[in-house]
């Protein structure tokens, strides 16, 4: 395959780069000490910008949590966040009466629409191990006419997110792992019904791979011309994307309608692609809050000092759940999934 299949390539920062539909990714990896009686770190706090620590001092940052890590309740208007926890444990709770704790391979998928606010704290619940805590967190853009729908909030827990795994002539395996997209015959869980991604013509995929060393692996070409795909190669050592040679912790953006050649360095190699057709409108974002013009952005943070998008329900912005509180969820309906 010629090597036109590959577009573009560059470095990953904190935040990945994105292409529309998607807004926003992040990938946290937190090597969190052993966790004290409030499940916060049990280690010296000293010298961390308490509330915006994002120092990675010691492997691992506080981000805006005060106690326990995370990021207490704060808004969101006009797009769409799906979490997938690959380590770890998030404690959420949100403005619809919704919580939850999740991880562990599993995915929350959370329509903001016309205003939720939530908070998603990271428990350290083990007081004699380390934590470690890996995440994505991508935010996926909502198309004008449905910015405004009622929030939404979905699990989809680990034991039922479809898992492939195909085997190379050599027997050398990935593993696929599918949060949304019908790539390679996947069934994927419906996304919320709002989202661009329930939309047949979106084309939206989120995967996740796993290649044995020198694994090869085809990964088919998308179902429309007009999708826009991204590969995020995070942990390994090299990789071939249709021939072309690609260095660890760097994006490739690769075009939709090829199918594209992975061939696997000598180590583990792990990546992450997100592909979708674009919305193709204009975006006002503002922090939390993401429109289409500069007007609505306004009315956003008009509407939030107004409503605060309804009444927050926990007491303090940074709640937790007990210590041995398994993974469950219960939704703004009132119902009740245990893990």
């Amino acid at each position: 395959m010629s090597h036109d299949t590959v577009l573009h390539v560059q470095p990953l920062g904190f935040l990945w780069p994105t292409v529309d539909p998607f807004l926003f990714c992040a990938h946290h990896n937190d090597a969190y000490p052993p966790g004290n009686a409030q499940m916060g770190p049990d280690a010296p706090l000293a010298g961390r910008d308490l509330g915006q620590d994002f120092s990675r001092k010691d492997g691992w940052s506080m981000y805006h949590g005060q106690t326990v890590p995370g990021f207490p309740a704060h808004p969101h208007r006009g797009f769409e966040t799906v979490t997938v926890v690959r380590k770890g444990l998030i404690d959420h709770s949100d403005s619809l009466g919704a919580t939850a704790r999740f991880g562990g391979g599993d995915a929350q998928w959370l329509t903001a629409g016309k205003g939720i606010v939530h908070c998603e704290m990271f428990p350290l619940t083990r007081s004699d191990q380390p934590n470690p805590l890996e995440l994505f967190q991508i935010w996926l853009n909502l198309p004008a006419r449905h910015k405004l729908v009622e929030p939404h909030f979905s699990m989809f827990w680990n034991e039922a997110i479809p898992l492939q795994r195909f085997q190379d002539a050599e027997g050398r395996a990935t593993s696929v792992v599918c949060i949304a997209g019908t790539l390679a015959g996947f069934t994927p869980l419906p996304p919320p019904p709002d989202s661009w991604a329930s939309q047949t013509e979106a084309d939206v995929g989120i995967y996740t791979l796993r290649m044995e060393p020198g694994a090869r692996w085809v990964l088919p070409a998308c179902a429309s011309a007009h999708t826009r795909r991204q590969l995020y190669f995070f942990s390994g050592e090299g990789l071939e994307v249709a021939g072309h040679g690609i260095l660890s912790g760097h994006a490739v953006e690769v075009r939709g309608d090829h199918e594209v050649t992975l061939h696997n360095g000598e180590a583990v190699g792990e990546l992450l692609v997100l592909q979708g057709r674009p919305i193709g409108e204009p975006v006002a974002q503002y922090g939390p809050f993401v429109m289409n013009t500069e007007a609505e952005i306004r009315q956003a943070f008009a509407d939030y000092h107004r409503t605060e998008f309804g009444r927050w329900p926990w007491g303090p912005s940074d709640p937790v759940h007990p210590r041995e509180q398994g993974r469950f969820a219960r939704h703004a309906d009132g119902r009740i999934e245990e893990r």
